[in-house]
């Protein structure tokens, strides 16, 4: 079977993410692909908060067709900074005043106007057909801990089929109710968490789900009540059906982390700046 690695919430912080790929064996210092037939999962919010979200986009994109060409495999799902930063540009023709407040919306969460006024169209086109949803290794990948997908459809292809259809169609009314989606978190940790993650995994097919979009340090301290030391690791709840793989690296200097995982479990964190434990 080949490796996985999983990536949470990015948000920016470019160097960070070298810096995370480069020690987990998974590019070169010139940031090349180096790591053979390997899985790489990013799981949303490149942009926004940190300074440098178009150079996460494209490196990303990079990665994507390198492995392809030597076997392996990188995917990278949409999260809700996407859809901010997408909305903010779709609707800023059809609303030149931003009566709609989609750009003061993105603004407010962290929007970097760099990142708008640097981006291509193709980086545009590539953003706008991102999954909302993929499976791999007995894993449901999401980037929100929300019972949002389960609207959407009844399998992955569905639910991105759906996600494609909003996004290719200028409805404000669609857009403002997908990104209020968004704003539901912690659904596996809070009120019969775990009969959620199994409600969600009996939908979609998967053992276990890993998510970004709360960062760990919040869910420990809102939900789970553990010790914040804890946040410089992914943290397995829900009887260990979840994951939570935000490591608030844009938000703190000395954090950030990506896993390795299997069909069992988290295999390998490395993180930053010190490495990371094995499980």
């Amino acid at each position: 079977m080949r490796p996985l690695w999983v990536v949470g919430d990015i948000h920016g912080a470019y160097d960070k993410l070298r810096a995370l790929l480069l020690r987990a064996g998974l590019i070169d210092f010139d940031g090349a692909w180096t790591a053979g037939d390997t899985h790489l999962v990013f799981l949303g919010d490149y942009l926004d908060r940190g300074p440098n979200g178009l150079e996460v986009i494209r490196l990303i994109r990079s990665l994507e067709v390198q492995a392809q060409e030597v076997g392996g495999q990188v995917t990278a799902l949409l999260g809700n900074h996407e859809v901010m930063f997408l909305a903010a540009l779709v609707f800023r023709n059809q609303d030149p005043h931003d009566r709609m407040g989609f750009r003061e919306y993105w603004l407010d969460n962290g929007g970097q106007t760099r990142d708008a006024d640097l981006l291509e169209p193709s980086d545009l086109g590539w953003l706008s057909s991102r999954p909302a949803m993929a499976a791999s290794h007995g894993w449901l990948m999401v980037h929100a801990d929300s019972l949002m997908y389960l609207r959407m459809g009844t399998t992955l292809d569905e639910v991105n089929s759906e996600v494609s259809r909003i996004l290719a169609n200028p409805d404000a009314d669609e857009w403002g109710l997908f990104l209020n989606w968004f704003t539901e978190r912690m659904a596996f940790s809070l009120g019969e968490g775990e009969v959620k993650a199994r409600r969600t995994l009996s939908m979609f097919g998967g053992e276990r789900i890993v998510h970004g979009h709360t960062p760990v340090y919040v869910l420990l301290d809102e939900a789970l009540h553990g010790p914040t030391l804890g946040a410089g690791a992914p943290i397995p709840y829900a009887n260990r059906l979840c994951v939570a793989m935000d490591s608030g690296m844009a938000y703190r200097e000395d954090a950030g982390f990506i896993a390795r995982l299997n069909p069992q479990g988290i295999a390998e964190v490395v993180s930053f700046p010190n490495g990371g434990p094995v499980y």
